[in-house]
């Protein structure tokens, strides 16, 4: 007999974790660069799409087979019964659903780490791989009635089983891979490449956390009875908690070692709390979840810098860490702080150690699996894409897409700046010298004198700029959203732990020609409302121009303004 609440328990569970794929798109669709973003959609997308016919094709079969202790059965098309594997009162098809969009979650948690230099269809070789084999195998040690759920090894919801099994892959794909154009100088030193979005990172961290709620949640298959909904609440609460702490743990130690709390670190934080509590989110208590989202604070952040200026390794999106490191960590404090079995509860080392094993078997079982097929891939259609289609990006050398952001620009905001101006006693010059030019008070004739002004400027100065042109006379410009940098490179910064060179800032480009308006007025009145004086105030740069042509007229010379600046 199926249970209508266990069905619809298991069923919703799953919807939530399909669109944790959503979630993994944007997180490392904003720690790459805009050129390759159409390129992480796909992968994503094909993550779930090649990776569901692979289970149902093998991997179910392979994962939940007979109870043999290394691999399950061979089972083409899933048509076995599995009635000793099933849930109580869920039908297969409902757990198969279920189980699969677990499946499609440790693949794509490959895809961040190998970003911005992986082929296609390289990628969609391995992610067929992996769906259908390397995770199927390890996943029936652990929740198929395999050796190591045989020993007691508890991963309640696949901080090993699925997060660690992505996150060891997705090591060696980026090790035998290796690092992007560009990553390391020739000393070895790492270099920060800036994500194009930590909106899109953010928006992705936010998507994850709430389908966290259906990942280990769900995965009680039963909602039914007062002891399952006291699970459900627990398991809830457990998983919340540890997230948040791990999050603040981040933003506290990038305050302190960076002097600025790091925003895309600390996003990681959120999800290596997630992973690290998934294994015992059911197991521990609110003061164990507490623990372990502060052990997973720590263990990202210098498990992330360890990766990459230890071991130089390229991660774009910190998968490895997140995932592998915390994984891992999150499976072997179960037997530390489970309130049944854990160490710290009186119970002795057994329960760590069975822990331990079983996270060193699934580690090497990846490691080996991952590699032979990675190498596999890299010496017959290759793994690499070219230098040159690596410089231009993948959207348009791999997917024929010219921008993913096709005629996006963004607005100049409109702030009010009628405040007082900023005063500062310590006033800081830049290069510029000041510029002394004579002028003629009247204009008469069509060779007068016509100066080009290009005038850079913070982004929320141009509205109060735009009006005093105005009351001066000048109402002609072209205005530009441009990025850039002086001689101080922007500002020192970090990104997730790297000093990054050069920090490209958001400026407003606003282009003038003039000529019955003073240069010398416009320029003073230029000076007199972008200062502050601070590093960044801005750049007058002085032109003289040769000629002005109007093309509907074909007037020259001060006639071709007239109408634009008068």
């Amino acid at each position: 007999m199926y249970s209508s609440a266990n069905t619809i328990w298991v069923l919703w569970a799953a919807a939530l974790v399909f669109f944790m794929q959503a979630g993994f798109a944007m997180v490392e669709t904003g720690f790459t660069r805009a050129k390759n973003a159409g390129n992480i959609i796909m992968k994503n997308l094909m993550d779930f799409c090649i990776g569901t016919p692979m289970f149902w094709l093998i991997g179910f079969g392979l994962m939940f087979g007979t109870n043999n202790l290394v691999i399950g059965g061979v089972d083409l098309l899933t048509q076995g019964a599995y009635s000793d594997m099933l849930p109580a009162g869920v039908p297969k098809y409902a757990f198969f659903i279920f189980q699969v969009v677990f499946c499609a979650t440790s693949a794509t948690i490959v895809s961040g780490a190998m970003a911005e230099r992986t082929k296609f269809i390289s990628y969609c070789i391995y992610s067929a791989v992996i769906s259908g084999f390397i995770y199927p195998i390890s996943g029936h040690w652990i929740w198929g009635g395999g050796w190591l759920s045989q020993l007691g090894f508890h991963d309640f919801a696949g901080s090993t089983a699925v997060h660690m099994v992505g996150g060891v892959a997705a090591f060696v794909g980026a090790l035998i891979i290796g690092p992007r154009i560009g990553k390391f100088d020739k000393n070895g030193k790492p270099k920060a490449i800036l994500g194009h979005s930590l909106t899109l990172g953010a928006l992705g961290v936010f998507i994850l956390w709430f389908c966290w709620f259906g990942f280990n949640g769900g995965s009680t298959v039963n909602a039914e009875g007062d002891t399952s909904l006291d699970a459900m609440g627990h398991i809830f609460m457990t998983t919340n908690l540890a997230a948040a702490v791990s999050t603040i743990t981040v933003m506290i130690i990038t305050w302190i070692r960076y002097k600025k709390p790091d925003i895309s670190m600390t996003l990681n934080g959120t999800l290596a709390g997630l992973v690290a509590i998934t294994a015992g989110c059911d197991a521990v208590s609110p003061v164990g979840s507490f623990f372990i989202g502060v052990i997973a604070g720590f263990a990202v952040v210098f498990g992330i810098e360890f990766i990459e200026k230890v071991l130089k390794v390229d991660d774009p999106v910190g998968a490895v860490g997140v995932h592998g490191i915390c994984g891992a960590l999150g499976t072997i404090l179960v037997g530390l702080f489970s309130t049944s079995t854990g160490l710290f509860y009186g119970f002795g080392v057994h329960a760590l150690a069975i822990q331990a094993l079983g996270v060193a078997s699934v580690i090497a079982w990846v490691a080996v699996t991952a590699t032979i097929l990675f190498q596999i891939i890299k010496h017959t259609i290759g793994l690499r894409c070219s230098e040159h289609e690596e410089i231009a990006g993948l959207d348009s050398t791999e997917h024929g897409l010219a921008s993913s952001y096709a005629d996006f620009m963004p607005s100049i905001p409109t702030i009010n700046t009628s405040a007082a101006k900023t005063s500062s006693k310590e006033v800081h010059v830049d290069e510029a010298v000041p510029v002394q030019l004579k002028t003629s008070k009247t204009p008469v004739a069509s060779d007068v004198k016509i100066t080009k002004l290009e005038i850079l400027m913070k982004q929320n100065k141009f509205e109060e700029f735009k009006s005093a042109m105005n009351e001066i006379g000048v109402t002609g410009m072209t205005v530009s959203n441009v990025l850039g940098c002086g001689v101080q490179k922007g500002q020192s910064e970090f990104y997730r732990g790297v000093p990054v060179d050069m920090t490209l800032l958001p400026k407003v480009l606003v282009e003038m020609v003039v000529s019955k308006v003073p240069v010398k007025t416009v320029i003073d009145t230029t000076k007199k409302v972008l200062y502050t004086g601070h590093i960044g105030d801005g750049k007058i740069f002085v032109y003289d121009v040769e000629n002005v042509i109007r093309v509907r007229t074909g007037e020259e010379g001060y006639d071709a303004l007239q109408g634009t600046e008068d």
